[in-house]
């Protein structure tokens, strides 16, 4: 059973997921269209490719550590898109996903088949793997021309870390 205490923390542990998602989505928004095929080294991914990546992880993940809410998983598909609509698409299904699973497998515990001993750790590697792409793709636009300032990008992202909301009740 869930105790008030405990659906707090999960309520600020999954409002840091949905932040995790938002910066990934600003960051984004904010590439130019013609910047999408960037890539830091040439056989390197490119920026398209990076955040078709993160969606994939995402999913795979969930396929193979909590398997009764993965879904069937055709790389090949994605790994083409390069529409940031559509690549936003996915990333707001996918993080609807993992944040679903994470959920359910706090809620109704039960083992997790592969990777990690607890749904926290799950959703931890999650953030560190994101942000280590967000570094990737920012590293490949800077190399390509297409510098992002962190005054301009800085509050949509990194500022999402650090604003405060009123996510429980502090009483």
């Amino acid at each position: 059973m869930i105790t008030h205490s405990d659906q707090s923390l999960l309520s600020v542990l999954l409002e840091s997921w949905n932040r995790n998602n938002n910066i990934l989505i600003n960051l984004l928004r904010s590439i130019p269209q013609e910047a999408m095929d960037s890539r830091a080294t040439n056989s390197s991914p490119s920026v398209a490719e990076m955040f078709v990546h993160i969606h994939y992880v995402r999913l795979a993940l969930i396929s193979e550590n909590a398997p009764r809410f993965g879904r069937t998983l055709h790389y090949q598909d994605w790994l083409k898109e390069r529409q940031p609509v559509a690549i936003e698409k996915m990333l707001h299904q996918s993080a609807s996903d993992v944040g679903q699973t994470i959920l359910s497998c706090i809620r109704d515990p039960q083992p997790i088949k592969f990777h990690y001993d607890h749904p926290v750790l799950f959703l931890q590697h999650m953030v560190w793997h994101e942000g280590y792409h967000h570094g990737q793709i920012k590293l490949a636009l800077k190399v390509c021309g297409h510098s992002l300032m962190d005054k301009e990008v800085g509050p949509d992202t990194w500022g999402l870390w650090m604003r405060k909301a009123k996510l429980v009740n502090s009483k």
